[in-house]
């Protein structure tokens, strides 16, 4: 039944094209309630979630689609990061393009993903070969939904391996700045 509801929830987001309920979310609450929520299933696994950054932001967008995306990617790194490790989260604003957008970045302390198969990620039913020692549980649509949940707020998601090991997704709002308290 999960599957089924979650091959609904991808058919549905590839038919939609504009925000039904867009309103101005505050990002480090939204990302701090997940964050306390993910918390519990990695100290199952032996692991941790850190907010290591969080600047004050806020985008427009339909929360409960915002907090299903944000979750798909954490419970994602926590499910791959290594043991007493922590899964690391970062809020901020680009300086590169004047703060015009806002950066989401979840990193974890796993084994990676091949450099050939980072695009494919991002693709329904796509799933990593089998990692030792990890469950092969899911179905390959948690990071298929949150890819047309962050496209559908105008923004994108990327993967990239990090130099000393372990995965980083960045998914990048667009942000209206006249809308932020700080």
């Amino acid at each position: 039944n999960e599957m089924i509801g979650r091959l609904l929830t991808v058919a549905k987001l590839d038919t939609v094209s504009t925000l039904q309920n867009s309103v101005r979310v505050n990002l480090p609450e939204l990302i701090s309630s997940i964050a306390n929520d993910a918390e519990f299933e990695a100290q199952e696994r032996g692991c941790r979630v850190e907010i290591v950054q969080q600047e004050d932001l806020t985008i427009f967008g339909d929360p409960s689609l915002l907090r299903s995306a944000i979750e798909n990617v954490l419970r994602n790194a926590v499910r791959f990061t290594a043991n007493g490790t922590a899964v690391e989260v970062l809020l901020r604003a680009d300086p590169t393009v004047n703060g015009k957008e806002a950066i989401l970045a979840v990193r974890d302390h796993g084994t990676g993903v091949p450099e050939e198969e980072l695009a494919r990620i991002f693709k329904p039913f796509y799933r990593l070969a089998d990692s030792p020692g990890l469950e092969s549980t899911g179905a390959g649509l948690g990071l298929a939904i949150a890819e047309r949940i962050v496209r559908l707020h105008g923004g994108r998601i990327r993967a990239m391996n990090e130099a000393s090991g372990g995965l980083r997704v960045e998914i990048i709002f667009p942000r209206n700045i006249e809308s932020d308290s700080g």
